[in-house]
């Protein structure tokens, strides 16, 4: 069986540039990875393909969408370290859920028996849980990641993020495997003060600190992972982070918890503390 995970955070946050590279690092260890883009903007899987590839929604109206008429090869394409990527694509704006092109997704890979094909299958999900559909990959996940920065609104998604996921694990499996704080910037002497508090208090810890960094921004507009990046400057530095997650998940039995989330008055209390 696969191992299973579901990476969500607020909107903008950087999970897609996140899930690329720990999708690169669990790669390079030997793992089989499929990662899975779950935006309608269907970029998530562009630093590893290099390229905006056909989404499941796409290949379903081509078929009239008869599940049983697609193969695996007419939604996921193969890029860097051999990891296969799909994009769920989304309906026009306006004209649908997103959240339901997520579930019928998944029927799709269920479908096509992926499950048990791939060593990592990683969800990359839309911003804060907002819906069924988005949610559906807590289901299927055994943990959950929280990508998040030093703030308060990103503080704020993540606390609903694990009321979803406390929710999910009465009827699931799924466990919270920790936070990533992302664009750590050390210079403005923050660090991540909040976060720590905040995951402290919902019973999970960070998982890693990703460094604010401009190669990262470029690894992401250039289509590739920061792994596939010349070697320049602060290059071995960032890479540390995505290399300490991979090493943890595929270890044996990962620390993971279900969180307690606290309430939005405790959440200003962390973020005013700090002022």
């Amino acid at each position: 069986m696969s191992l299973v995970l579901a990476v969500y955070g607020k909107g903008g946050i950087g999970k897609s540039t996140t899930s690329a590279n720990i999708s690169a690092a669990l790669a390079l260890k030997g793992a089989k990875v499929l990662q899975i883009g779950c935006d309608p903007k269907h970029d998530s899987t562009f630093p590893i393909t290099g390229k905006l590839q056909k989404t499941v929604i796409e290949a379903l109206e081509e078929v009239d969408f008869h599940h049983e008429e697609l193969t695996a090869e007419d939604v996921i394409e193969t890029g860097f370290a051999g990891i296969d990527g799909l994009e769920a694509g989304g309906p026009p704006a306006g004209s649908g859920c997103g959240g339901y092109v997520v579930g019928e997704s998944v029927t799709l890979l269920q479908e096509l028996g992926l499950y048990d094909k791939y060593d990592v299958i990683l969800f990359d999900v839309l911003g804060d849980v907002v819906c069924g559909g988005f949610s559906a990959p807590l289901n299927y996940a055994d943990y959950a990641i929280i990508i998040a920065t030093n703030d308060f609104d990103s503080i704020f998604a993540a606390n609903r993020l694990c009321m979803a996921i406390e929710q999910k694990s009465v009827r699931y499996k799924v466990k919270l495997a920790g936070i990533v704080a992302n664009r750590v910037d050390y210079t403005t002497g923050g660090g991540t003060n909040m976060l720590d508090q905040f995951a402290d208090k919902v019973g999970t810890r960070l998982l890693a600190k990703v460094p604010y960094h401009e190669l990262i921004r470029k690894s992401r507009f250039a289509g590739k992972t920061l792994f596939a990046m010349e070697d320049t400057p602060g290059k071995a530095e960032c890479l540390i982070p995505y290399n300490e997650i991979a090493d943890t998940l595929m270890g044996e039995n990962p620390p993971a918890s279900i969180p307690e989330p606290i309430g939005d008055r405790e959440i200003f209390e962390i973020v005013g503390g700090w002022q």
